[in-house]
């Protein structure tokens, strides 16, 4: 087996968990472009303990929601679940563990800021906690979810990207069409408020207001989800 790298090392003790396989932690750090730069190698990246690690994370929350609140429907589980897996949740996972400085990253993505950025984070998260699992099973997966994401639930809820909460909560039907739409913007150049209005199969869900676009589009997400909350009650 090859020695474990001394960034793998460190970020073990973060995880606060340690690989009887170490080459599963450097994989599940290993971007596609950094792969494809090193493919002589035999390097191999991170896509697929991300598609696994996907899953694990969402059958583990799920599982614990579902005990933990007994009486709760299954629209506002579902909410809850988005909330807590969605991209936004696991980039401030990755940031607390400063994943960022471990990531192994192509050349170019990494010019281009890709140790930011939330969605090669967010990957990331999922593909070590598919590396826990593969490594030390199902009870090391639970433990790990636990300490990094259930227990900072509050923060979960405060970072979530709701554009793609809401995108996942309305998935479950097929055929569904949202839209978001620029209402309106005024103020000077340098300080410009945005009104975005976001809609599903036409039907007006939320609006939102911002300092860019982009954060009304979020805004707009975050009262949409809580209108679909209101319409299942």
């Amino acid at each position: 087996m090859a020695k474990p790298q001394m960034c793998v090392v460190g970020l073990e003790e973060k995880l606060g968990y340690t690989f009887k396989a170490p080459d599963l932690l450097d994989q599940a750090i290993t971007h596609s472009s950094y792969a494809n730069e090193h493919k002589s190698e035999g390097m191999r990246s991170n896509e697929r303990l991300e598609f696994l690690g996907d899953s694990i994370l969402g059958m583990v929350v799920a599982d614990r929601l579902y005990r933990e609140h007994p009486d709760m429907p299954e629209g506002d589980l579902t909410r809850m679940r988005a909330l807590l897996v969605c991209e936004g949740s696991l980039a401030e996972v990755a940031r607390r563990l400063d994943l960022g400085a471990h990531l192994k990253l192509g050349h170019g993505e990494c010019v281009a800021g890709g140790r930011a950025r939330p969605s090669i984070m967010a990957d990331a998260v999922e593909a070590i906690l598919a590396a826990v699992y593969l490594d030390g099973g199902i009870g090391s997966a639970r433990k790990s979810i636990q300490r990094l994401i259930l227990d900072h639930q509050p923060e979960a809820y405060a970072n979530c990207d709701y554009k793609t909460a809401l995108q996942e909560l309305v998935q479950r039907k097929s055929g569904q069409v949202l839209r978001y739409a620029l209402v309106k913007s005024s103020g000077p150049d340098h300080a410009k408020t945005f009104r975005v209005e976001v809609t599903l199969n036409g039907v007006p869900m939320g609006t939102g207001e911002g300092h860019s676009k982009k954060e009304a589009e979020q805004s707009a997400a975050k009262e949409a989800i809580a209108q679909l909350d209101n319409d299942e009650k």
